[in-house]
């Protein structure tokens, strides 16, 4: 599932939100200069679990040697379909919960889901050797936020790969809600693959990115702004 705009204006600028993508940019233009090296990177900005999950490995590397894959890994991605995937996500439910937590509470939550997300990861797949890299656990963490204070908005989506439709327009709790589900449902299935080799789609990085950032919008003050928007009868959809 795509999600293509959602019916929520937002009411300033989302200007960490957009930091946030020229950083994720910036970062990609990096990878791809990087060439055959590509590949040594990812296994140094990345999140390895065994890194941390076995004595033997963890002691070739130093602790802050340790500590910084769990932020850069959260601006690297293998690919143009992973990256443009991944922002344009950002971009429809990014705006509002900036919104909501103000432009540093959201810069620093969205850090915070990235790094809740890696932990779960290292802790569902504590054999592998494979590095996993991209935005998703900490944009999960936006969407679980998202799922909390924007329940009742409406969300245009298509399914892939029927990308000219057609489109539906959902309430945003259904969309979300679903998309936990099918993460809920692959992550059960690949905790059953071989574990040295867990890799791919990080199933349990995004349900730990949701979980942390529903659960922490649930306990954290947020702006109350009117709710009008929800039933604005303007909208075209």
């Amino acid at each position: 599932m795509l999600p293509l705009r959602d019916n929520i204006p937002s009411r300033r600028y989302p200007i960490v939100t957009w930091l946030l993508i020229l950083v994720n940019l910036v970062a990609f233009v990096w990878e791809l200069s990087l060439g055959p090296a590509l590949g040594d990177a990812f296994l140094v900005y990345g999140i390895v679990p065994v890194r941390y999950t076995v004595p033997e490995v963890a002691r070739l590397f130093t602790w802050p040697e340790q500590l910084m894959p769990f932020l850069t890994s959260m601006f690297l991605h293998g690919g143009w379909t992973h990256l443009l995937g991944n922002l344009w996500t950002l971009w429809v439910f990014g705006d509002n919960v900036e919104d909501r937590l103000g432009h540093w509470r959201y810069l620093w939550f969205y850090l915070a889901g990235g790094v809740a997300a890696a932990l779960l990861h290292i802790h569902t797949n504590a054999l592998s050797t494979v590095p996993t890299i991209g935005a998703s656990g900490a944009i999960a963490a936006v969407m679980g936020a998202y799922f909390r204070l924007y329940p009742h908005a409406r969300v245009e989506m298509v399914i892939p790969p029927f990308f000219l439709g057609p489109y539906f327009v959902v309430p945003a709790v259904v969309f979300l809600g679903w998309w936990f589900i099918l993460q809920f449902f692959n992550g059960t299935l690949s905790l059953l693959s071989n574990p040295e080799a867990a890799g791919g789609i990080a199933w349990w990085a995004h349900i730990g990115g949701f979980v942390f950032g529903a659960l922490l919008c649930s306990v954290i003050k947020v702006k109350r702004f009117y709710r009008r928007h929800y039933e604005d009868e303007d909208m075209p959809w």
